[in-house]
This record gives C-alpha cells, sequence and structure tokens, in this order.
C-alpha cells in the first residue's frame, strides 16, 4: 500500500481540525524543509574496501556500508582488563545486547611496563581477542592512545616514558617510543584490518587532547596519525574525543563525544544539579557533563559541521572515585539513548559496555590515582564502571532496557542514519528546567521519528497533560498523536511516523519499535508499550486487517483506521496475510532476545547469548528457567536436561527446564577489630579543580581494618553451574578481598558487592579460603557518598559485615531451528 503527500494532507488536516489545542504541552517541531545532501568529509581515511569488495565509509551525515547507510552500536570493552579464558563468552554477551563494533583501549602501560619489553600473551594477547571478534562478525575498533585515560596510572603512558622527554607532542624522543608501540600494535593486527578481510574499522588517537603550541595540537594528532599509517594501520575511520576544548584537525580525523550522567571527577561532595545529557543537543556535540574536562563553548555544531555526530563516550555506568560514589539506576543510564539519537548521533558508542579489573603490575599498581599525578583515586583492581555487563560478566538491568534500542538500530538504523535532527520551536532554558517538554524529531521527507524524554537523574519532573507533538512535515503537519494524551512523568521512548511495515503505511504509533522477525514468510515488527501511554496505530483508512483480537479498540473515521490495544497484555495485529505487529508491554520485551538465526527470538528472564545454533541460557539464583521461542514448531533440544513443554498463550512457545540447585556454604570468622583510623590526608589541588579531595587509603592503612576470613566450602561444581558469586553486604568506606594477593576491592556505594569466583581462579576447588578487610567509615566525612542514608552509625562510625552469601549462576545449552 503506498502512501501520497495527498493522502498525508487530508489525513493531517482531519487530526487538526478534530483535536482541541492544549498549548502548555503542544510541541510544535518544523521538519518541512527538504533536508541537504551528504556531502564528502574533509578528513583524508584509509583504506575502505575489503578484498571481497565490501566498502565501508564516512560521509558528513553518517557511515555507510556498501553504499547504504549504517547506525552501528559500539560498546567499549577491554580486553587487558578481562581474563583471556572468558573473553569469548562476554563478546558473545554483547553480541546478543546489539552491540556491532567492539571498542578497546590498547592500554601501553599494560604491555609495555619495562622499557623494550613488549607483553602480548595471556590478556594482553590483542591478535587473540580480535580474531574472537571476527569469528562472531564483530567489528573492532582500537582505540591505541598513546595517552589512553581510561582511569589508568599515567593515562597509560608507562613510568619510564615519561622520565625519558617530554610526552604528548612532537618530542624527538616520545615520538620515537610511540612509534616502537605502535608498531606492535601493527603486528598484532596484521592481517586483521578492514583493507585485509579483518574486522578492525577504525582507530582512535590520543584521548582527550586539547595541548597547543608548536609540536603539539592539531599538528601532535597529524603526526600521530601518520605514524599509525607508517607502521600499517591503514583503516577507513580515523577518530579523536571532540570534548576538551579538543584539538580536531578535521583534514585529518572526524571528532568523536559523549556524555555521562554524573561526574565523579567533580570537586563538589554534594549532589551535582541536573545534567545536560538528559537534553537534547540541537547546537552543541559536547555537553558541559563532561565535567571538569568538558565542554568549552567552542565545540558547537558549527565547528564540526561536515562531520558526522559520532559517539564513542555516551556514559552507560559510571566509575567510582574514591572522593565520589554516585549509584545509577537503569533509567538513569537507558533515558540517555533517545536524547543522544534524537539529537543526531549516527554513531552510537558507549563506555564502558562491560567492565574488567586492572591486570597485575609487579611493583606497582596500574589504577589512576593522586598519588601518581591525576585527578582521581579509584580501586586498585575494580573497573566495574556500573556497566551493562560488570567486571565479573553479571548482567544488569541497564543491558535489557538499552538492547530493546540496539536491536531497534540493528533492524531500522539504515532508515535513522540519514534523517535530519529538528528542534521544537521551545526548548528547555537549561538542564534544570522541567517547565517544556524534552522533545526532538528526525525525519527524512515525510518518514521519522518523534523523541522525548520525560526523565532526569535527580529531578523531579511533571507529568504533562495535554501532551501532543505536531511535526510540519514537507506534505503537511501531522499531530502524535492525534487527541493529547498525558504523558507521565519519568517516561522516554521513540515514537514511529509515516513508517512502512513493508506494504502497509503505520502513519504514527505511541509504542516503541524494536524488533522485525521474517517468518514463514510473514514479517512481524515487535513494538513494545510505554508505561502509562496508551498503544495506538494509526493506519490508512482502507486498511483491513486480516486478525484482530477483541481486546483491541478500532476506531474506523473517513481518513483512518486507530487501534488501540489493551495495555499490559501480548497482543498479536494480522494486518495482511504478510505483515503482522506485535505489542508487548515493556518488562515482557525487555526479556526478548535476538539469536544468531535471525528468525528466532527467545524470551526468558535469564540471560542469553547464542554461538550459531547454540544458545546459553543463564541464571544467578535461580536453578529453575522458564523461557519462549518464537520462529519454530520444534521443541528445542537441550545438552543433558530435560525441556518439559508449558501452556503457551501467545506467539512464544514456553518451556521449562529445572537444574538441580548447589547449596554452597560460607563460613566467616572474625579475625579482628577495627583499629581506629588516621585524619584524612587531602590530596593536591589542580587547576580546574582547586579544592582538594581526600586521598584514597593505601595498603599500609589497611593494617588497622576490621577482617574476617571467609571459608567456602560444598560448591559441588557441575557443568550446569557456570559460577558463583560472593555477594558481600558491609557498612564501611573501603573493603578489600584478598588469596593469594589483592584479589578485588570496593569503595561502598551501598550496592551489593559481587565478585565472581571463577574469574579469580578458585572456584572450584573444594575449600576456598579469602581474607576480608573493611576500613570503617568515621560519622564526619569529606566525601559524597549518593547512597549515604542507608549508612548506621555506631560510636561516631560505620562498620558493620552485614550478609556474606555464595551465589551460583546455573547454566545450560539448547539449539534449535527456524520453522522456515
Amino acid at each position: 500500500m503506498r502512501f501520497t503527500k495527498h493522502g498525508i494532507a487530508i489525513l493531517a488536516a482531519a487530526m487538526l481540525l478534530s483535536c482541541p489545542v492544549h498549548a502548555q504541552n503542544l510541541v510544535s517541531i518544523d521538519a518541512s524543509a527538504v533536508a541537504s545532501s551528504p556531502q564528502p568529509v574533509a578528513a583524508v581515511l584509509g583504506s575502505s574496501r575489503t578484498p571481497s569488495g565490501d566498502v565501508l565509509a564516512a560521509n558528513s551525515q553518517y557511515l555507510t556500508l556498501n553504499g547504504k547507510p549504517w547506525l552501528p552500536v559500539m560498546g567499549e570493552f577491554h580486553f587487558s582488563r578481562y581474563p583471556e579464558a572468558e573473553w569469548e563468552q562476554e563478546i558473545l554477551k554483547m553480541k546478543a545486547a546489539g552491540v556491532n563494533v567492539v571498542s578497546t583501549y590498547i592500554i601501553w602501560i599494560h604491555h609495555e611496563q619495562v622499557e623494550g619489553v613488549f607483553e602480548w600473551s595471556g590478556q594482553r594477547n590483542l591478535r587473540e581477542f580480535t580474531q574472537l571478534c571476527a569469528k562472531h562478525q564483530m567489528y573492532v575498533y582500537p582505540r591505541i592512545g598513546p595517552w589512553a585515560h581510561a582511569e589508568v596510572r599515567n593515562g597509560g603512558l608507562p613510568d619510564w616514558v615519561l622520565k625519558n622527554s617530554p610526552v604528548r607532542q612532537d618530542d624527538p624522543t616520545y615520538l620515537r617510543e610511540v612509534q616502537s608501540f605502535f608498531s606492535q600494535i601493527a603486528v598484532q593486527l596484521h592481517g586483521l584490518l578492514w583493507k585485509d578481510g579483518g574486522p578492525v574499522i577504525g582507530i582512535q588517537i590520543e584521548n582527550e587532547y586539547r595541548t597547543s603550541g608548536s609540536g603539539k595540537g592539531d599538528e601532535h594528532i597529524r603526526t600521530l596519525k601518520k605514524m599509525a599509517i607508517d607502521d600499517g594501520l591503514d583503516v577507513p575511520l580515523y577518530t579523536v574525543t571532540g570534548w576538551d576544548g579538543a584539538a580536531v584537525p578535521l583534514d585529518a580525523v572526524l571528532p568523536v563525544f559523549g556524555g555521562y550522567p554524573d561526574a565523579p571527577w567533580e570537586s563538589s561532595s554534594s549532589r551535582l544539579p541536573p545534567n545536560e545529557v538528559y537534553a537534547f543537543r540541537f547546537g552543541n556535540r559536547v555537553a558541559s557533563s563532561m565535567g571538569a574536562i568538558g565542554g568549552n563553548g567552542q565545540s558547537g555544531a558549527t565547528i564540526y559541521r561536515g562531520t558526522p555526530f559520532f559517539t564513542a563516550e555516551v556514559g552507560d555506568g559510571i566509575q567510582d572515585t574514591y572522593f565520589r560514589r554516585p549509584v545509577l539506576n537503569a533509567d538513569d543510564i537507558a533515558a540517555m539513548v533517545p536524547v543522544m539519537l534524537g539529537s543526531g548521533v549516527n554513531l552510537l558508542g558507549y563506555y564502558m559496555f562491560h567492565g574488567g579489573r586492572n591486570p597485575e603490575g609487579g611493583a606497582i599498581t596500574l589504577q589512576e590515582s593522586q598519588r601518581t599525578g591525576y585527578p582521581t583515586d579509584v580501586p586498585v583492581k575494580s573497573y566495574d564502571f556500573q556497566a551493562p555487563l560488570g567486571e565479573f560478566g553479571q548482567q544488569r538491568e541497564s543491558l535489557r532496557k538499552l538492547k530493546l534500542i540496539h536491536y531497534f538500530l540493528n533492524d531500522f538504523g539504515g532508515s535513522l542514519a540519514p534523517m535530519a535532527p529538528h528542534a521544537p520551536s521551545v526548548v528547555p532554558a537549561d538542564p534544570s528546567d522541567a517547565s517544556v517538554p524534552r522533545v526532538a524529531a528526525r525525519t527524512f521527507g515525510d518518514s521519522g521519528f518523534v523523541f522525548f524524554n520525560n526523565y532526569v537523574r535527580g529531578l523531579q519532573m511533571p507529568a504533562r497533560s495535554g501532551f501532543q507533538v505536531e511535526l510540519k512535515l514537507p506534505a503537511a503537519a501531522v499531530r502524535v498523536p492525534a487527541a493529547p494524551i498525558t504523558l507521565p512523568a519519568g517516561v522516554y521512548g521513540i515514537w514511529p511516523v509515516n513508517l512502512s511495515l513493508g506494504d502497509i503505511h503505520l502513519h504514527y504509533a505511541t509504542a516503541q519499535l524494536f524488533k522485525r522477525v521474517v517468518s514463514e514468510s510473514r514479517t512481524y515488527y515487535f513494538f513494545f508499550t510505554i508505561p502509562g501511554v496508551q498503544p495506538e496505530f494509526t493506519f490508512d483508512h482502507s486498511m483491513r486487517p486480516v486478525g484482530i483480537p477483541s481486546t483491541v479498540e478500532q476506531q474506523l473515521t473517513a481518513d483512518a483506521l486507530v487501534l488501540r490495544p489493551r495495555a499490559g497484555v501480548e497482543t498479536v495485529l494480522h494486518l495482511n496475510r504478510d505483515v503482522s505487529v506485535v505489542v508487548m508491554p515493556q518488562a515482557e520485551a525487555e526479556q526478548v532476545w535476538k539469536l544468531d538465526d535471525p528468525a528466532l527470538l527467545l524470551r526468558t528472564s535469564a540471560e542469553v547469548f547464542s554461538d550459531g545454533p547454540h544458545w546459553t541460557l543463564l541464571s544467578t539464583g535461580d536453578s529453575h528457567f522458564r523461557f519462549g521461542i518464537f520462529g519454530t514448531h520444534s521443541t528445542p533440544l537441550p545438552e543433558n536436561v530435560h525441556v518439559h513443554p508449558m501452556p503457551s498463550t501467545g506467539i512464544f512457545s514456553e518451556y521449562r527446564v529445572d537444574l538441580p540447585a548447589i547449596h554452597p556454604v560460607v563460613k566467616v570468622v572474625s579475625i579482628r577489630p577495627a583499629a581506629p583510623r588516621a585524619p584524612w590526608q587531602m590530596g593536591p589541588s589542580v587547576a580546574w579543580r582547586p579544592k582538594s579531595i581526600p586521598l584514597a587509603p593505601e595498603d599500609a592503612e589497611f593494617a588497622t581494618a576490621a577482617e574476617w576470613r571467609l571459608e567456602v566450602a560444598d560448591l559441588h561444581a557441575t557443568r550446569a553451574v557456570s559460577d558463583v558469586f560472593l555477594r558481600i553486604n558491609y557498612q564501611g568506606d573501603v573493603a578489600r578481598l584478598s588469596g593469594h594477593g589483592l584479589l578485588d576491592d570496593n569503595f561502598w556505594n551501598g550496592q551489593p558487592w559481587a565478585v565472581g569466583l571463577r574469574e579469580i581462579g578458585q572456584a572450584w576447588r573444594s575449600k576456598q579460603t579469602f581474607r576480608l578487610s573493611i576500613l570503617p567509615l568515621p560519622q564526619s566525612y569529606p566525601m559524597y557518598l549518593e547512597n549515604a542514608a542507608s549508612f548506621r552509625f555506631r560510636q561516631g562510625r560505620a562498620l558493620a559485615l552485614e550478609s556474606v552469601q555464595i551465589i551460583p549462576q546455573y547454566r545450560f545449552v539448547l539449539t534449535a531451528s527456524a520453522r522456515n
């Protein structure tokens, strides 16, 4: 079914005439202008063609893959902060979450801690990590520095480099050392670059770099790029970070951007004001929420005109520092993403998507610290980052919310990428302004998407009665939805406008599109409902569905057919013999997983990843699995377990698997109480943060910590147990877990501390012993602790070991094939 400008105009006029105006929340967006065509970028980039003829390129607006617009999802995962035996599983977890590109710092100090002695084995094996990504069709984006930051000692520069010469400039000694490092990277990646048919599609050079002067600034970036190319690192894309007053020579590189929900590097010991990452960026790609390294007022869209809006550091987590310990929830993270996409982002890059732990450093520790000249203190070992996948691969709620948007981009990003962003006629005055709805649109011709955000971390947003978006398109103005609604507080989302569902024209929907699946020659479009918003689908009035449940309200006018499924239940709308729409509550949609077979979906509260026909399900703490499969009539084949079919009420065939539970025991033995702590030492001030902040405690201070012995026994681990987590709830300042040396550490933030025993190499011993040390927190303290209200102070300090649990993670593997 085709639609015309005349048809859109008739429908739009009817909607405008039939709907009362609620001016306070009627958002007007003018998208009537003809979009400009993409132009070549000014940057001279690298080889874009593979031996098989695939072409990856960038224009002034978006990426193209084989000449078609491409909007990928990129997630950061540091291979050198994770055991190599676990890489493959974690890469598959990222892939299952809809990530296409793995970005990774190559942290110099992890590879050449001693001058001339390079280490590329074990968890530092860049080549093996890249090959594993290639095996699973994941692209790789190395960030080669040489300075990385990444909360690493010296920003990743080895100590000996700092002693030899000035750094981060065209000093001959420094450049000679960098050339040696780059040449080693090139050896590791030989044959794995895009031009060789490999997965490496780009290189990020330097990071947060704003130095100026002779041999610095743009000149230095050009030098580093030339050195990388001279060493053989010839790739389609070269980027640098665009914040921090950055040096961005546009003839050589493309800028990338980001933003974080909080700023743990700040000097304030109070909650920060509402953050810019929740407001659309119409005139500036850089938010001052990048904190002290942040917006400079010179990074507006005009400066980078002619370059696409790419991101590399959308903060889907945050690293707690000793001084500031914010705690993010899933909405704090997920609400940013419609804002970024609505602002025009055409590469969605996260930092970090997967946490990790710092490797051993021998005589030194490898974390950022004030004592080594950096502005913050982070844990010695833990780099969990509150990421969607934590430092031991544990999945967080944020991953389930983010993957719905990733799946949308996987299937529809090619349509979104050419769409230009448009601002409303009225926008919030500042990040704290809750009086104005936060809305944007992206359109191409008369098709597009409306993006809205009524959620801001730390700010109570109002419910917005009479909410409606008037979108002025080239053919006519359309109001979405047709009648005003009340937009609940705390919601965010994306609505399609004039979307083709095969031969069906969808005028708009007030549900969010997230997946397309072709099964038995029928195409299913999956939507989820936004809590508190009535799902409404409006089609051409001549469309006659072939199968609509009685629970769906139908309204047929002279101009449109409107279908309103009942909120809170799964509903299937068969629109014609070829096209169906599936509408799910958001909570159910968050349990849907894509698999390697594009004709299949799996729905379960368990964690899921697939490797070809093999699907692995993981469940932490519960040995009973429930799951549903869409796209096959046959019962899936399990490995060494029995699958029980269950009654099915929708389009998913339901099953149950019950694994034998294990009941490991941990014995907690008090060794010594804590002694009084010495007063805090304050660190040095820095130019952008003149206020001193306390230094994190050193090893010697833990001699005064309270200490317990943890004895873990009776694991009786089988193939059905994937991992065992030590879950520690405590009150205090800093905790450390030791075995043969320091295993992990934790700055208290009020969240349970989970340690995966498999990763630290001791999970399957019949008996294990750990030492737990906790420094107390005095009742008067100089830090910002977001969850401080949960402290219980006794005799002027907080110190308690509240519980220690052993939580098994169960696993089983299925195989199945699609029915078509």
